[in-house]
């Protein structure tokens, strides 16, 4: 892998420094003045507070939303109840009926 490196890094070399001198100052800090711009200090402030008040609705929503789930688990519990008497209702007057056919069918008789 580095062998293959060694043709390009010749050929680059005499144009490193101009790349470089050229590339260093774009990512160095900005002068004084630029960061001592009043409009967007104010910007910087309105979005940071901006920040402030998602993060505050943010932990409110995460809140209700924990209460939400909540209701609805017991919700859910409350109807799985629900559905066992509603079996047990059904299993119950089945068996009613059958005896209640049998007795029937037997009374002819």
């Amino acid at each position: 892998m580095a062998l293959q490196l060694i043709p390009l890094i010749k050929v680059l070399g005499p144009y490193l420094t101009t790349i470089a001198t050229t590339a260093i100052p774009a990512f160095t800090s900005k002068p004084a003045a630029a960061k001592a711009d009043p409009v967007q200090a104010q910007q910087i402030s309105e979005l940071q507070d901006a920040v402030t008040k998602n993060a505050q609705s943010l932990h409110i929503l995460a809140e209700q939303l924990q209460k939400v789930i909540t209701l609805a688990e017991q919700a859910s519990v409350t109807a799985e109840r629900q559905i066992a008497l509603y079996k047990a209702l059904v299993v119950g007057s089945t068996v009613i009926s059958v005896v209640a056919v049998i007795v029937a069918i037997y009374s002819l008789f």
